[in-house]
C-alpha cells in the first residue's frame, strides 16, 4: 500500500481505498470487514456512510466510520481529534495548522457516540480480529458518551485537513 503520510511524530493509519473505522476494543471480534456470508458485509455498510462521519452498530456498541475520503489519519489527544491529512507539504506543516483549523472549521451536525472504552482505528475492509496484523492505531478513550463533530478546513494556502473531534459529555 502506498504511504501518503511521511514517517514523523505521529503514527498514521491509511486504508486501501475505503473508509477508516474506529471500533471499540470490546467489540472488535464482531467486525467482519469485507469477509462474511452476508450479501452486505460490514465493509459494505461502512462504504454506505454518507458524509464525514457515521455510526454503525457493532455487537452491543457502535463504531465510528470516518467517511468521505480515505485520507491518512491519526489522533491528537491534546485536541481530542482525529486528524485527516488531505494536503500538506509535511507533517510539521499539517500539525502546525491544526489549532487554526479547529478554530476556523465549519462543523457538520454533531452525533452522539457511546463507547465502552478504548477504540481501534483501522481500514474497515479488515476484520476486527485481523487488526493485530494490520496497520491500526489504538486510541485510549475513557468509557462514556461523546459528542462527535466533523469538518474540513484549510489552515494554510497548501494545507487541507479533515477533523473529527470528540468531546466527552458529562454523565
Amino acid at each position: 500500500m502506498a504511504r501518503y503520510a511521511e514517517p514523523g511524530v505521529l503514527e498514521w493509519v491509511e486504508s486501501g481505498g475505503g473508509p477508516l473505522i474506529a471500533v471499540p476494543e470490546a467489540v472488535l471480534p464482531f467486525w467482519a470487514g469485507a469477509d462474511g456470508e452476508e450479501m452486505d458485509t460490514d465493509y459494505d455498510r461502512a462504504c454506505e456512510v454518507d458524509g464525514y462521519v457515521g455510526l454503525l452498530p457493532v455487537g452491543d456498541s457502535a463504531a465510528l466510520v470516518l467517511g468521505d475520503e480515505p485520507a491518512s489519519t491519526s489522533f491528537l489527544p491534546d485536541h481530542g481529534a482525529f486528524v485527516r491529512w488531505s494536503a500538506a507539504n509535511s507533517e510539521d506543516e499539517l500539525l502546525a495548522g491544526v489549532p487554526a483549523a479547529l478554530d476556523a472549521a465549519v462543523w457538520e451536525d454533531e452525533v452522539g457516540w457511546d463507547i465502552p472504552g478504548p477504540v481501534v482505528l483501522f481500514d474497515s475492509a479488515w476484520s476486527g480480529t485481523d487488526t493485530a496484523h494490520q496497520e491500526h492505531l489504538r486510541v485510549p478513550l475513557e468509557p462514556g458518551r461523546y459528542a462527535v463533530r466533523a469538518a474540513y478546513a484549510q489552515p494554510g494556502p497548501e494545507t487541507w485537513v479533515g477533523l473529527v473531534q470528540l468531546r466527552r459529555l458529562p454523565h
